[in-house]
């Protein structure tokens, strides 16, 4: 025998009964079951608000009771042929004439007791299984419609009542030996022994099917509902959330009572008590294994889920009086119960001279009056503080049998929150270590959930959230890049990169599941004007565990929240030279910033395009090392420009060409300026160690005067076109000595310089060609032979190649 419940959407309307039906079908004749079903979707509720109005002599109750009639007469119309509906449409005209005159008397004595409420609300059930057992019945199926009040047997405690299992069990059992058939029983009701109608409280068809499973003792009990099983965590929250196979009778109460609301503590017990196991199974997928709930907890992970509860309040009350004080306890416990407040959650500390519990913020206004009341006196006496309520607070929990097994349950959960800056503000663990909860701040309630589910599921997988600032060459070049990379990242590294927000000087757009970036543009007209405090705000709101800001502009204003974003624990990533070429204490502050709140800050795309110079400065300088002397070509526009004049084309030719090829700036003044380059080794210089300002690097302008002041670039290229002469002087004096120019930067001794060389033959730099870069670092290691970086220094792709990687290894870090 089995108890096989239906519920929920599942009978919401025809379509997803004929679902059911095909379930029910399928078992019919293989295996012996008895069905109970809740009432149609949504009815419950709207017999609820019928009944608030009437009791308000309001006479719009009328409108809906009609609509729901209609719904009940249609269904029955759908499921059962004409000839054979004259019983169920008698049926449910009958109990709506019944309802109509209740909800009439509510109405004229503006009242309705809970013994009234009980009694409306089994309408419901009663309508729904009517109605499904003749349904069954023209499908040639052998169903009785069995209502719950004959044999399930109550206290008259209306509105949760507590079932008499001795007599109900002798009662069902009975029932059972002399009917034949499958028996469709109405979920939620009960009865007095006076006959009184009665409902067994929240989830109650699913309580109802757990009581007959004990009373028969039963195979198993299914509930079929419209997801696929308990899950690891809310789905609606935490995206790669999974069914969860197998849970303990301990485990599933646990989960339920913080939050997750597919099965009650209450359906479990009966069943639990018998040691019969309970299905969760999808009636839209009934191929799914769902979730099996027994005794055993089975192999899996340290935890089994994470549940959580919102608006939540906190209730703190301490003071110096509490300590060593016995009853304080039992008193403030004692009035939370005797007014009826439930409390969620307990954090007492040692000393006793504090008691924090939680509770759900609509209780909270009230508990804080009647403690008050209670403490009145050691209130007034400052034996104890003003009682503090905290609101908009959550719950956390993370739970699981196996953990008692697995030391650093509680290490890795703590962690996770940390890492995220998700703040805990109190902690509760029983000595059995099933369940390890927390409260935190509601706005943190979606980051927390996500880095607890990746660091106790996904730890070999992470997801990065991505905020792109900059959507021009290089953030088109990275979104294309990580678009073409995505899944074998995915399937080689365990890495997810989810970019959520992007940005151009005008326009921004965000996208909570992420842009598909197959397909997506630059913002423009038809999304939102840009604001920086706006952007950041939504990145902010958005509060994804494991975010990162990249930042492919070279604008001072997005590097000047750079300390912002960082004191919000999001990590950054960028090639904008702007924050660390600025103040020096500006540099150290964003490098001691990032250390403190354990975010990464990677810059390494600001000097060198993708060469990977800086991770190699900084690993020479952790190492120990010393360096001594840095020469670099740092410009590959530059170096592109004084190469290809070479081949004897004019200077200003050559740099019209370079802009065309994207190496240099929109304005190339602002390469030819030198500033660049000397930001470069500014950074370079701070990297190893130097306290280095912007005065202190010497820098040789190739713009001409008279062209620095030019209105435009088409101005400023008519007017270099008169310096030819100068650059190509410039050139043959150095091939007269067998030497090339080459513009450069130099560090020694503190002092840097940027300008342009005439080098020989035997310098590294002699050999350079196109736009590539070249940085020697001399150390104390490398002294005799410098360390030589040499590549691409210039252009889009490799740039945005070098951010990939920085965005890549931030996502490796802390694996």
């Amino acid at each position: 025998m089995k108890i096989i419940k239906f519920g929920g959407s599942s009978i919401a309307n025809y379509e997803n009964i004929q679902k059911v039906f095909s379930i029910i079908e399928e078992k019919s004749g293989k295996e012996e079951f008895a069905l109970v079903f809740s009432a149609f979707g949504g009815v419950t509720e709207q017999l609820l608000q019928c009944a608030n109005i009437a009791q308000q002599s309001e006479e719009s109750y009328h409108t809906i009771l009609q609509e729901l009639e209609k719904k009940h007469l249609e269904i029955a119309r759908q499921l059962v042929p004409v000839q054979q509906q004259s019983t169920a449409l008698t049926f449910v005209k009958v109990r709506f004439n019944e309802l109509g005159d209740l909800f009439h008397g509510i109405y004229l004595i503006k009242e309705c007791s809970n013994r009234t409420l009980d009694y409306v609300l089994s309408f419901g059930e009663r309508l729904s299984n009517f109605i499904l057992a003749n349904g069954l019945q023209a499908k040639g199926i052998t169903a009785n419609y069995l209502d719950a009040r004959d044999l399930v047997k109550t206290d008259d405690r209306f509105g949760h009542a507590k079932v008499n299992f001795k007599t109900s069990n002798k009662l069902i059992q009975d029932y059972f030996e002399k009917h034949d058939g499958i028996k469709v029983i109405t979920g939620f009701i009960g009865s007095t022994d006076k006959g009184e109608t009665t409902t067994v409280g929240r989830s109650g068809s699913d309580y109802t099917a757990s009581i007959f499973a004990a009373a028969l003792g039963a195979e198993q009990v299914e509930i079929w509902t419209d997801v696929s099983g308990v899950m690891t965590a809310d789905p609606r929250l935490v995206y790669t959330a999974f069914t969860i196979p197998q849970l303990s009778y301990n485990e599933a109460m646990e989960l339920s009572h913080f939050g997750a609301k597919v099965v009650f503590p209450a359906t479990m017990q009966p069943a639990m008590k018998e040691d019969i196991p309970i299905y969760i199974k999808n009636t839209f997928k009934p191929e799914e294994e769902g979730t099996r709930i027994s005794k055993e907890s089975g192999e899996g992970k340290i935890i089994k889920g994470i549940s959580s509860m919102d608006n939540i309040s906190i209730l703190n009350v301490q003071g110096p009086g509490l300590v060593e004080v016995v009853g304080v306890s039992q008193r403030f416990f004692g009035t939370l119960a005797s007014n009826g407040i439930n409390i969620i959650l307990i954090s007492q500390a040692s000393s006793e001279h504090s008691i924090c519990v939680a509770i759900a913020s609509k209780d909270a206004s009230r508990a804080k009056s009647v403690i008050e009341e209670e403490f009145r006196y050691e209130i007034q006496s400052g034996e104890m503080s003003e009682i503090e309520v905290v609101p908009e607070m959550a719950v956390i929990a993370v739970v699981g049998e196996n953990m008692q097994h697995n030391p650093g349950a509680s290490g890795r959960m703590f962690q996770a929150l940390g890492r995220n800056n998700v703040n805990v503000v109190a902690i509760a663990q029983g000595s059995s270590e099933l369940n390890i909860s927390a409260v935190i701040t509601q706005a943190d309630l979606q980051k927390a959930l996500n880095a607890l589910h990746e660091a106790f599921f996904l730890s070999d997988y992470k997801v990065l959230h991505v905020f792109l600032v900059g959507v021009g060459l290089i953030g088109k070049a990275l979104t294309k890049m990580i678009n073409n990379q995505l899944k074998n990242l995915q399937e080689d590294n365990m890495l997810d990169i989810q970019v959520h927000g992007m940005a151009n000087s005008r326009y921004m757009k965000f996208h909570e599941d992420g842009f598909d970036l197959a397909t997506v543009g630059a913002p423009d007209e038809n999304d939102e004007p840009m604001d920086m405090d706006k952007f950041i705000g939504t990145m902010t709101e958005m509060n994804f565990s494991n975010s990162v800001f990249v930042d492919c502009t070279a604008s001072q204003d997005v590097a000047d929240i750079y300390e912002q974003i960082l004191d919000s624990k999001v990590g950054i990533v960028t090639p904008n030279k702007k924050a660390n070429s600025g103040p020096l204490d500006t540099y150290k502050q964003l490098k001691k910033l990032a250390g403190q709140r354990g975010v990464r800050f990677f810059y390494e795309t600001n000097v060198a395009a993708g060469l990977p110079v800086i991770n190699t400065l900084q690993d020479l300088m952790l190492s120990g090392d010393h360096v001594h002397r840095i020469e670099a070509v740092l410009s590959g526009s530059m170096n592109y420009i004084f190469s290809e004049l070479e081949n004897g084309m004019p200077f200003s030719e050559v740099v019209a060409q370079a802009k065309e090829k994207g190496y240099t700036e929109p304005d190339p003044r602002d390469d030819l300026s030198g500033m660049d380059v000397a930001r470069k080794i500014l950074i370079l210089g701070r990297e190893a160690g130097q306290d280095l300002h912007f005065d202190d690097v010497e820098i040789q302008s190739m713009v001409p005067k008279d062209c620095e002041d030019a209105a435009s670039v088409p101005e400023f290229f008519e007017k270099l076109q008169k310096h030819d002469g100068h650059f190509q002087q410039l050139l043959d004096e150095a091939k007269a000595k067998g030497e090339k120019l080459r513009f450069m930067a130099t560090l020694e001794n503190g002092k840097a310089k940027v300008g342009l060389n005439s080098l020989d033959s035997e310098h590294p730099f002699y050999t350079l060609k196109g736009s590539d870069n070249m940085i020697l670092f001399t150390t104390e290691r490398y002294n005799d032979f410098p360390m030589i970086v040499r590549g691409p220094g210039a252009g889009a792709d490799v740039t945005a190649a070098g951010v990939f990687a920085d965005i890549i290894r931030l996502g490796n870090y802390s694996r």
